[in-house]
This record gives C-alpha cells, structure tokens and sequence, in this order.
C-alpha cells in the first residue's frame, strides 16, 4: 500500500463515520461509484502530491478532491450541507495513517456547482495532507 492509498482510505473511513455527513449520504462514500447509484453520494476525485523532502524525512504535500453529489430539486441546499459537512469532518482531522504518519490535514477550498447535465449539483471539497513518508 502507498502513503496515497493509506491517506484515502483514512479519509473515506473519516467521512463515512462522521454523523453529520452520513445524515446526508449515508454510508455512499465512493472510490469509483457506479452508474446506478442515486444521490447523494460521495466520490473520491482526482488527487496529486508533491515531494516536501527535509534533512532525513522523506514527505510530501498531497491533495485529495472529495466530490460531493445531489439531485436535490430545492435548489443547491442539500449540496452546501454535504460540502459543509465535509469539510467540518476532515478540516483537522488527525487521523492514523497504515503507512506513512498524518502531520497534517486541512480543507483547502469548497466550490458548488451546476453540472452540465442542468440537473445534478456538485460540491468540491480539497484536502491538503502533510504526509511524513514511511
């Protein structure tokens, strides 16, 4: 396993264990969800990092999306809670890595949006992680 693969699985267990986000999606907190699935829902997005190397430490700066999805017909109101509960759950957050150690994990930027689609609302929410690698 990767500090990558450790860091997403911490914040997947994170978000699917918060009371205020799973009010929302329940337990729906994707890596890839499928078609069939009904929002609202989570999903892991794109993710990147960068070598953040010190005398004797080997870490790095990951960034992690959290896509957050609604079909709510009132407007981007369910949306906004999601991104907001998101955000509230991992802004913080000091959870244990599998590999690696958790130095650091703060929300970046929350961002809603229409889809193109004119139905579907989106929610972004980044997650910057300072990882000390194993």
């Amino acid at each position: 396993m990767s500090e990558s693969n450790a860091l997403q699985a911490m914040i997947v267990t994170c978000l699917k264990a918060d009371a205020a986000v799973a009010a929302i999606v329940g337990q729906k907190v994707y890596d890839k969800p499928a078609a069939t699935v009904s929002a609202p829902y989570l999903s892991i997005g794109p993710s990147d990092y960068v070598p953040e190397d010190a005398d004797c430490i080997d870490g790095r700066t990951e960034t992690v999306q959290i896509d957050c999805w609604s079909e709510a017909q009132d407007g981007k109101r369910e949306v906004k809670a999601l991104a907001d509960a998101v955000k509230k759950a991992l802004h913080g957050y000091a959870g244990t890595l599998t590999i690696g150690a958790l130095v650091s994990l703060e929300a970046k930027l929350v961002r809603v949006l229409d889809d193109p689609d004119g139905i579907t609302l989106h929610g972004v929410v980044q997650v910057e992680a300072l990882i000390e690698e194993a």
